[in-house]
C-alpha cells in the first residue's frame, strides 16, 4: 500500500518537477470550529521512510492513535505546513472557498521551505485552488491514492482535533473533545440549551438557531 501511494506521486514528477506537494483539509462538515488545511512534501524518500509510514492512509480510515503516531513521523520526515480559515472567512466566503484558501496558504508556506520552485500540487477532491500559479491537479479520493495528500490529511485532521479539544476546555457543554464540532445529537441539544458560541458557523445552524434566537455565549 505505502509503495503504491509514493508511486502515484512519483508518476506526477515527470519532466522538470522536483517535488510533489499534497494538500488536504479537515473540518469542512462540522457546525463549529475553523477549517484546517495542510500541505506536505517528502523530499527524501528511502526505505526507512517507507517502513515508518507503512500504515499511511486516508486519515478517516485510521484510528486516532494511529493518526497521532503517523503525525509525529510526518512532521519529522517532511516539509509541511498547516493553516486555518476562521469562522468569519467561512461565513463570508463559504466553506469551499475558505478551505481552498487555507490549502493555498499551506502550499505557499511549504514552497518557501523547498530548494526548488519546480513543484506540482496535488489537491484532494475535484476542485483546484483559485488564483494559484503553480502547476496543480485535483485528485478525487486523493487521500487514499497519494502519499503526500494522505500525509496532509493526517496533519490537518490531528491539528484540528487538538484544536477542538482545547476549545472543549472552555466550552465543555458542547462536548467538542468528542464530536469535534460535528452536529451530533448531543451537540445540537447543547446549542438549543445554551445557544451558539463565537466558534459556531451560523450559516450551518439556520434550522437549529430558529429555536434559540435569544441565546448566545458570545
Amino acid at each position: 500500500m505505502i509503495k503504491e501511494l509514493f508511486d502515484f506521486d512519483n508518476a506526477h514528477k515527470c519532466g522538470r518537477i522536483d517535488y510533489i506537494i499534497g494538500t488536504d483539509e479537515a473540518g469542512r462538515g462540522p457546525g463549529a470550529g475553523p477549517v484546517f488545511a495542510a500541505a506536505v512534501a517528502f523530499t527524501n524518500v528511502d526505505e526507512s521512510l517507507l517502513e515508518a509510514l507503512r500504515e499511511l492512509n486516508d486519515s478517516k480510515k485510521l484510528s486516532a492513535k494511529k493518526r497521532e503516531a503517523l503525525y509525529d513521523i510526518i512532521v519529522q520526515r517532511s516539509v509541511y505546513s498547516v493553516m486555518q480559515s476562521s469562522i468569519e472567512q467561512i461565513e463570508s466566503k463559504n466553506i469551499l472557498n475558505a478551505s481552498l484558501d487555507a490549502m493555498k496558504s499551506a502550499c505557499c508556506a511549504v514552497l518557501d521551505k523547498l530548494d526548488s520552485t519546480n513543484v506540482k500540487v496535488l489537491i484532494d477532491g475535484n476542485k483546484k485552488i483559485k488564483d494559484f500559479n503553480l502547476e496543480m491537479e485535483s485528485v478525487i479520493k486523493g487521500d487514499s491514492k497519494s502519499a503526500a495528500i494522505a500525509a496532509a490529511s493526517i496533519i490537518a485532521k490531528v491539528t484540528r482535533d487538538r484544536f477542538m479539544c482545547e476549545l472543549d476546555k472552555e466550552y465543555p457543554q458542547y462536548s467538542w473533545a468528542k464530536n469535534k464540532g460535528y452536529l451530533c445529537t448531543h451537540h445540537i441539544k447543547a446549542i438549543k440549551t445554551y445557544g451558539p458560541t463565537k466558534w459556531h458557523r451560523k450559516k450551518f445552524l439556520r434550522n437549529i438557531l430558529e429555536d434559540v434566537e435569544q441565546l448566545s455565549l458570545y
